[in-house]
C-alpha cells in the first residue's frame, strides 16, 4: 500500500502501523472516553429502561394505555435535533462526559421489546412470588430481571454498539478535546487532518501512508465489540424474537 502497489499476498508483513497509533496520546483517551460513555451509558439505559418497561407491563398501572402510545408515538415523530440541544443547554449537559452518558440513556424500541418480554413472563411465577410476601421490587428483581436475561442482554448489546459508534451527537455537544470519543478522533484524523497538527507531523515523518494508519486505527476501534459480541449472540436471537411478539 505504501508503495501504491497492490497484491494478492502480503509483502513484508508488519504491525508498525498500530505501533505507531498506539504509541498516539490522543488515540487512549478518546478510546477511554468511549469506554465510559459505552458502558456506563449502557448501565444508566438499563437502570431506567428496565423499571420503567416493567411498569409499562403490569395492566393495574393506572394510565398505561396513555405511556405506552405516547412512548410508541416517538418512534415515529422526534422533536427534532435544534429542541434538544437546547434542552441539553438549559440543563447544563454541553461539553460533559455525564450529557452523553444520560442524554440518550432511554430508547423507545428497548423499552417497547423489554416490555413485552415482561409481558409473555408466566403469570404464574409472579403469582407465586405475592403468596410468598414478595414486594414489585423483589419480583423485579429476583423473577422478572432472571426470567428476561436474553431481552436484557440484547438490548444491552444494542446500546453497546449504538454508543461505541456515537459519532453525530458527541461532535455536537462536546467541545472539550479531552472528551472526545474514538469515532469523533477518528473523524478528525481521516477528514480534518489539519486539526490534529502533531499527529499530522508523525505520520508524515513516520513516513507511513495515511491509509495505512486510518485502517489500523478501524480495526483497533472495533476490538471491544468483537469481542463482545459471540458472548452475547447465543441470547440475541431469542432476545428479538421473545421480546418483538404481544400476547
Amino acid at each position: 500500500m505504501t508503495a501504491g502497489r497492490v497484491t494478492l499476498w502480503p509483502v513484508d508483513v508488519t504491525l508498525a502501523a498500530y505501533e505507531h497509533v498506539l504509541s498516539d496520546r490522543m488515540f487512549w483517551i478518546a478510546y477511554g472516553n468511549t469506554f465510559i460513555y459505552t458502558f456506563g451509558g449502557t448501565f444508566m439505559s438499563l437502570l431506567i429502561m428496565i423499571p420503567g418497561a416493567y411498569a409499562l407491563s403490569r395492566r393495574r398501572l393506572r394510565g398505561r394505555t396513555f405511556f405506552n402510545i405516547a412512548i410508541a408515538f416517538t418512534l415515529w415523530f422526534h422533536a427534532g435535533m435544534i429542541p434538544f440541544f437546547l434542552n441539553m443547554r438549559d440543563l447544563g449537559l454541553l461539553d460533559s462526559r455525564f450529557g452523553i452518558i444520560i442524554g440518550f440513556a432511554a430508547s423507545a424500541f428497548n423499552v417497547i421489546l423489554l416490555r413485552n418480554f415482561f409481558e409473555a413472563v408466566p403469570k404464574s411465577f409472579e403469582e407465586a412470588a405475592k403468596m410468598d410476601g414478595a414486594s414489585e421490587l423483589q419480583l423485579l428483581w429476583k423473577v422478572f430481571i432472571p426470567l428476561s436475561k436474553p431481552a436484557i442482554v440484547t438490548v444491552a448489546l444494542f446500546c453497546i454498539v449504538s454508543r461505541w459508534n456515537g459519532y453525530f451527537w458527541a461532535m455536537v455537544l462536546l467541545r472539550g478535546e479531552e472528551k472526545i470519543p474514538l469515532q469523533v478522533y477518528l473523524k478528525r484524523v481521516i477528514v480534518d487532518l489539519n486539526s490534529n497538527d502533531e499527529f499530522a507531523s508523525s505520520l508524515l515523518t513516520a513516513h507511513y501512508s495515511f491509509e495505512t494508519v486510518t485502517s489500523a486505527i478501524m480495526i483497533a476501534s472495533i476490538i471491544p465489540v468483537l469481542i463482545i459480541y459471540p458472548y452475547a449472540q447465543k441470547y440475541f436471537t431469542k432476545g428479538i424474537l421473545l421480546g418483538g411478539v404481544k400476547e
